[in-house]
């Protein structure tokens, strides 16, 4: 790999990386599912494969096409909203009825994996916000590095898989600290806050 291609890789690592690691919706589901360690890999998997198709789509200039159809990221936007709302009620209900050995058997029981899928398909692909960072700005941003667009994006999904691998598979570390209900309360306070927060701003905005 020339110097050039390494520079533009490593600029599309530190940029990809710069707009995932913000707080939000995907992020506080992944850290959630990694400290239960329901369904991580499955989790981190759908996470990472996403970004790099939106990324990859990004870069690929489908961002100009999407934008000639102003009403499907409205549609989108109000969809994902009441998605995010809804979830962060059911967090918000899980704090006033606390229950972490009942978090912890809901990990265990049987379509939990299919629920955790489902959940995060919906947490990644109902999000406007995702596709503004990945197909929009950072496929802006790799245009502009002209024949070397693909390496800024490959480094852009590098930079996806590691945080979400981290973010999931590190979060078990926390475990320890969640053993009492009361931290799982706090920890789905906080999710409360963030989904319905990023769900009212999204049907607002849209």
């Amino acid at each position: 790999m020339s110097h050039a291609s390494l520079a533009t890789a490593l600029a599309g690592f530190a940029t990809g990386l710069s707009l995932i690691v913000a707080i939000g919706a995907q992020n506080a589901f992944v850290l959630r599912q990694g400290i239960r360690r329901d369904a991580v890999l499955a989790v981190v998997g759908i996470c990472a494969l996403s970004d790099a198709v939106l990324i990859a789509l990004g870069v690929g200039g489908v961002g100009a096409v999407v934008v000639a159809w102003p009403g499907a990221v409205t549609a989108v936007g109000w969809i994902g909203g009441a998605f995010l709302v809804c979830y962060g009620v059911l967090a918000a209900r899980r704090v006033l009825r606390p229950g972490g050995d009942a978090l912890r058997a809901e990990g265990a029981a049987a379509g939990s994996r299919k629920r955790a899928v489902l959940t995060c398909l919906a947490m990644t692909w109902l999000n406007p916000h995702v596709y503004l960072d990945t197909v929009f700005l950072l496929g802006s941003l790799a245009a502009d590095r002209g024949a070397l667009r693909w390496t800024f994006g490959l480094g852009a999904v590098l930079a996806s898989l590691c945080w979400f691998a981290a973010l999931g598979f590190g979060a078990r570390l926390l475990s320890r600290f969640l053993s009492r209900p009361a931290a799982w309360r706090a920890l789905d306070g906080v999710v409360a806050a963030t989904m319905i927060t990023l769900g009212v701003s999204l049907a607002v905005g849209s």
